[in-house]
């Protein structure tokens, strides 16, 4: 299989405009695969290489270079510490550092992209299934866990995205996402040079750059929901995104609000979709059916789903029975690394891959993701709530720019309802008015014990709320 067909393509044609543009730097589709290609040859049949995953032309030439090699690539965060860059090198059994990187404490050699130089060993890399890519996930519950993904899932899953968003070689996309996740590596740089559509990086994902290139023909667009939040709070920008094809939400949820100025605002109703580093992308709402806010839509062609309750029976697809999604089909990676014990806790018997994510399914298919079950399920006084919902209560009064809502263990309730918020500039809030507001908006069993007024959430690099720390924090003073 060819995953980057769209790449090959344009390198055959006649075609030598800028097919990939990082910040100010651009490469034709002919010049990318050349140079990639001469780094291929330079590490074929090595167990694996790693990357430090700067959001630059060198990653991307050494992505294509593994993939064209046949060589497993581990992406790694520019700014990962020490002893994270350690774990990650020495489980993924990488051989060599591709392309420039900063970090002195490494002892890898270094193949430099392009040009001439020696060959790396070969070495035994039956234990990798045949990926493509090694990503690691964030690491909330422990150290972090390598993913196989192989090459057929991943083009299953950009298929599927492209289908579900009619994405074709003449998009130009825009995202300035990180290169070391999913969402801005495989759904963004991937995802265009499998269709062979332009792309270009912002280096860094700013209204003000996404507005600029509205001006070079920009038709679609990808970004996580504090990208967005940021546009519509820059009318100007937000505004200037008007004519553009699509915009894409992804990597966490898009608070209903949100979805609502940047429909007022660019006349475009959001696409959501939901994934994982170990599934992709396994559902989306479609460009050619119904967005809804606060879904993410149905399976892509080839997955199948369902949820999963307390009691470890199947739920009904009725719009209210929240339960653990669960998923299967063409999307889904070959396990973990080293880990065959987590990959066998998240595999059901019979096939189908846990999320630990809570979700709703409606009678029309619309899913509904809740969040992870170990979170923003708050188990209080006998009933499940789910934080989500309190959380967009909150999110309506003028006085909350952000808000994260978790369980804190209580004596008495099990899990007590908190809330952490930040104030909007220049409108002041107070937690009585908070509680008071979801007491009543929401049922009694859903009313707030606490709120706490801080200046920022904690959150990770692709900007999803850390509630692991926040709900130890105030277990902690509690």
């Amino acid at each position: 299989m060819e995953l980057l067909e769209g790449l090959v393509r344009r390198a055959g044609s006649s075609d030598h405009s800028a097919l990939v543009t990082v910040g100010d730097e651009s490469l034709s589709a002919e010049s990318l695969l050349s140079l990639a290609d001469a780094t291929a040859e330079r590490i074929r049949g090595a167990r694996a290489v790693a990357v430090c995953a700067t959001p630059s032309l060198n990653t991307v030439i050494s992505i294509v270079a593994a993939l064209r090699a046949g060589v497993a690539i581990v992406p790694i965060a520019h700014d990962a510490g020490r002893s994270e860059r350690d774990h990650i090198l020495n489980d993924s059994g990488a051989v060599a550092m591709l392309g420039d990187h900063s970090w002195d404490d490494v002892a890898l050699p270094v193949v430099a992209v392009g040009g001439s130089g020696g060959s790396l060993a070969t070495g035994e890399h039956a234990d990798l299934n045949n990926a493509a890519l090694i990503m690691y996930t964030s690491g909330t519950t422990g150290a972090p866990k390598g993913v196989l993904m192989p090459s057929a899932p991943i083009a299953a899953c950009l298929d599927g995205l492209a289908d579900a968003w009619q994405w074709t070689e003449e998009d130009h996309l825009v995202h300035g996402l990180p290169l070391f996740h999913v969402h801005g590596l495989v759904l963004g740089m991937l995802g265009s040079l499998r269709r062979g559509n332009r792309v270009s990086h912002t280096v860094r994902p700013t209204a003000e750059s996404y507005a600029a290139k509205m001006t070079q023909g920009a038709t679609l667009f990808f970004g996580v929901p504090t990208v967005w939040s940021r546009v519509v709070a820059d009318t100007a920008s937000a505004q200037a995104l008007q004519g553009a094809r699509a915009i894409v939400s992804g990597s966490a949820a898009l608070p209903v609000s949100v979805f609502n100025d940047l429909q007022r605002l660019t006349g475009i109703t959001p696409l959501e979709r939901y994934g994982m580093t170990e599934t992709m992308i396994t559902l989306s709402t479609r460009i050619d059916g119904e967005r809804r806010p606060g879904h993410v839509g149905l399976p892509l062609h080839g997955v199948e789903t369902r949820v999963r309750g307390d009691d470890g029976d199947l739920l009904v697809h009725d719009g209210e029975s929240i339960g653990t999604l669960e998923v299967r089909g063409t999307t889904i990676g070959a396990g973990y690394l080293n880990r065959p014990d987590a990959t066998a806790d998240s595999t059901t018997p019979d096939g189908w891959f846990v999320t630990g994510d809570s979700a709703v399914i409606g009678e029309d298919g619309m899913h509904r993701i809740v969040g992870r079950t170990s979170l923003d399920i708050i188990k209080s006084g006998g009933y499940k709530v789910g934080a989500g919902e309190v959380e967009a209560s909150i999110a309506e009064l003028p006085g909350v720019s952000e808000v994260a809502v978790v369980g804190v263990a209580d004596d008495d309730l099990g899990q007590r309802i908190e809330a952490v918020i930040v104030a909007s500039d220049g409108i002041s809030v107070s937690a009585d008015e908070v509680i008071a507001h979801v007491a009543a908006q929401l049922s009694i069993h859903k009313r707030l014990r606490n709120v706490h007024i801080v200046e920022r959430l904690p959150r990770n690099a692709l900007g999803k709320v850390q509630k692991a720390q926040i709900r130890a924090s105030l277990e902690e003073s509690s």
